[in-house]
Order: C-alpha cells, then sequence, then structure tokens
C-alpha cells in the first residue's frame, strides 16, 4: 500500500524530498532522502523578501535552487543506473517539486511527482491510521512495572512474532520516569508515519504482539482507533517476583540508578496521589543510597496500587506467572505463547 497518485515506493530507486532539512526533520516519507532546493537559511530569506518583492524573491529563489539542484545532481543522482525511476515531493507538490522534476526528466530518469506533496501524504497516513488497527489482530502484554513486559516482548521477536514496540516508537518507556536519557521523542508527525510503515508490514494473517500502553506514551498521542483495538484484544497479565522487578528496574533505568535524587526530584508531581510521608521516605533512601529499597517502595507504593485501580476498570486477562526475568526463561515462554493452543 503507498500514498495515492504513486506506484509502490518500493519501486523508486530514489525518493526525493525537496523541503528544507528542518521540515525533513520533522516527517517524510519512510526511506526518502532529504535533496533540499534550498536550504533553511535560504528558505526564510526567500520568504521574508517574498512579503515586500515577490518578484526579486522568486530571482533569488530561482538562483539558489539552480545552484543546489547541480550539486545535489552531481553528488547524488549522478550515480544512478540510467532510466531509474524517482520520486519527487515538496510540501504540495509546486514549485520546488518541478524544479527537481524538469532537470532530471531532462537527464533521461523516469520521474513521478507526489499529487500534493507531503501534505497529501500526511493525510494518507491519518487515514490509513484511522482503518488499519481494526484489520490486525492483536495480542496484549500487560502488567504492572518492570513486569517484564518490553523484554517478554523483544523475546517474542526474536522467536519470529510480529511485534510492535510502541515505546520504541516514541523514544518513552510510557511513565513519568520513561523519557530515555540523551534521546528526545519524534513529534506527532514522524511517531505516525513510523507506526504506519510498521503496520503496513504486519500480515494480517497473524497475530501481532504488543504492551498494553495508555493512550499517550510521553508527549505522544495513540491514534484512537489503536488504543480501542487494544482494549478489545486479548491479553495477558504478566507476573514477576519483586526481587526481579528490581533488578528490572536497575537496568532499565541506570541513569536514575545512579543517581536516585534526580528520579525523587521527578516524582514530587506525585504529592497529591501518595501524600507527603511516601515522598519524604523516597527522598530519604535515595539520599541515603537505597536504591533497591527504593525501587520497591516507589512500586509498592504507587505503580501497583495505580495498576490495581485500573484493573478494576478494565477488561479480563489471562495471568501469566513469570519465576523471573532470565532472558533463556522469558525465550521459553515466548515459544509457549507462540503456539496455537496458547490463543
Amino acid at each position: 500500500m503507498q500514498p495515492p497518485g504513486v506506484r509502490p515506493l518500493g519501486d523508486y530507486a530514489l525518493i526525493i524530498d525537496a523541503r528544507t532539512p528542518k521540515e525533513f526533520d520533522e516527517d517524510h516519507i519512510p526511506g526518502a532522502t532529504n535533496l533540499p532546493i534550498v536550504t533553511q537559511q535560504e528558505f526564510a530569506e526567500v520568504g521574508t523578501l517574498h512579503r515586500t518583492d515577490p518578484h526579486a524573491a522568486y530571482v533569488i529563489g530561482a538562483q539558489y535552487a539552480l545552484r543546489n539542484v547541480a550539486r545535489h545532481i552531481g553528488e547524488t543522482i549522478a550515480p544512478l543506473p540510467r532510466r531509474s525511476r524517482l520520486l519527487i515531493y515538496c510540501f504540495r507538490g509546486g514549485k520546488r517539486s518541478r524544479a527537481w522534476a524538469d532537470p532530471l526528466l531532462n537527464i533521461g530518469f523516469q520521474v513521478d511527482v507526489l499529487p500534493g506533496g507531503w501534505k497529501a501524504y500526511r493525510a494518507w497516513v491519518r487515514e490509513q491510521l484511522e482503518c488499519l488497527p481494526e484489520r490486525l489482530s492483536w495480542h496484549v502484554l500487560a502488567g504492572t512495572t518492570a513486569s517484564g513486559k518490553t523484554r517478554l516482548l523483544q523475546a517474542l521477536r526474536e522467536a519470529g512474532a510480529q511485534v510492535l514496540d510502541l515505546e520504541a516508537l516514541a523514544c518513552h518507556r510510557g511513565s513519568l520516569l520513561g523519557a530515555l536519557p540523551g534521546r528526545a521523542q519524534p513529534v506527532q508527525k514522524r511517531f505516525d508515519s513510523a507506526l504506519l510503515q510498521q503496520l503496513l508490514d504486519f500480515d494480517p494473517a497473524r497475530p501481532v504482539w504488543v504492551e498494553d500502553e495508555s493512550k499517550k506514551v510521553g508527549k505522544l498521542q495513540l491514534p484512537a482507533p489503536l488504543h480501542v483495538a487494544l482494549q478489545g484484544a486479548k491479553a495477558w497479565q504478566l507476573e514477576a517476583p519483586m526481587a526481579a522487578r528490581v533488578q528490572a528496574c536497575r537496568e532499565d533505568y541506570a541513569h536514575f540508578a545512579a543517581d536516585p535524587l534526580s528520579m525523587v526530584a521527578l516524582l514530587q508531581s506525585l504529592k497529591p496521589l501518595v501524600g507527603g510521608e511516601a515522598l519524604a521516605q523516597w527522598q530519604a533512601l535515595a539520599e541515603a543510597g537505597e536504591v533497591d529499597a527504593l525501587f520497591e517502595a516507589l512500586m509498592r507504593q504507587h505503580y501497583d496500587p495505580c495498576y490495581r485501580r485500573w484493573l478494576r476498570s478494565e477488561r479480563r486477562m489471562r495471568s501469566l506467572p513469570l519465576p523471573d526475568l532470565h532472558p533463556s526463561t522469558l525465550v521459553q515462554v515466548a515459544r509457549r505463547l507462540m503456539q496455537p493452543d496458547a490463543a
């Protein structure tokens, strides 16, 4: 499946995004290469001049475009085989796309321009995310914090299952402490494009395993049809020993294990939920460097009670006790879950 008006994206030797690097970084067609007609600075300069002198802006813009296209042809286009098929798009499929298409057609390449440009592509992404989730069969892994959901997903993938890792796509673990050190979340549009690409790759005849999520992962919103589909799907509730969960916290939140005071600082917003006494206890454990005791207290006093309250209003789930979270154990569990009688 591909955006309307073009061939399957895999048919193209190169997909050219003619927009600025900033526009490209926010979102682009997966697999596209950014060969901008104008740089970010040039785009701003032409736009500013256009307010007072449109003709002069077009003259300068044309000069920039010709220079940049010539450079891109020499650096990126020249090595492509003769008669290669190329796809070009800009914001609306207008001037910037034509500035690329004409010289490439003159060279002899087969060139398609995406009708409506990125704006039409974005509308297509939204439409697909409305209908695709209900066409897939979902198997959901649920459970409280550090119960092994993400690790079991990885084991399922290694065993050959279809897996959708929403937290990996969102660059966030989905809780107050879920931000990944040194990694910003993508903008919503970029997340949507990556999510759609994953959904399109799945075989509807096989189940897709996914971790249970709320409507948001960090700052990113899940498509409503996907959230609804997950709420109605078959679900397994993972249960792991506290010692294993604490160790998982140490590994998955190593930055907080190394600096527990920074973690407690983030937890101050929970005061209305847990009360000042619990926060004071967490602060004291952090100051004493009692990281294991801090993780356990946080799970027992906040995350586990929250999860139990959530369970009372949610669907029934099949219990899945885990003796530990060792990789070999999870591989065995994954293989068992993939058996036809497990579903």
